[in-house]
């Protein structure tokens, strides 16, 4: 995802949730197509979402099928590659 298309994410409307994942996804794939083309393979995959209940009442729901010490390595490294202010 380009930091131009999801400047503010929070402020997209949406009404439908399963879409707004969904665009998310098509987006990310959208990323990897342009910088791999036809050549890569999708590894390990993590998810982060920010959940708003009607109630008001916000969750972070977090789905990593792998052992947790690798999930921890790639958060890391996630937040090492924010930092620096890259994708």
């Amino acid at each position: 995802m380009s930091s131009a298309e999801n400047d503010h994410p929070e402020d997209a409307p949406s009404h439908d949730p399963r879409a707004k994942l969904m665009q998310e996804v098509a987006e990310q794939m959208d990323a990897i197509e342009t910088d791999f083309g036809d050549s890569y393979e999708i590894g390990r995959v993590i998810t982060i979402v920010e959940v708003k209940g009607p109630d008001g009442n916000v969750g972070l729901r977090v789905r990593a099928g792998m052992y947790p010490w690798v999930a921890m390595g790639m958060l890391e490294a996630a937040q090492k590659i924010i930092e620096a202010g890259g994708e």
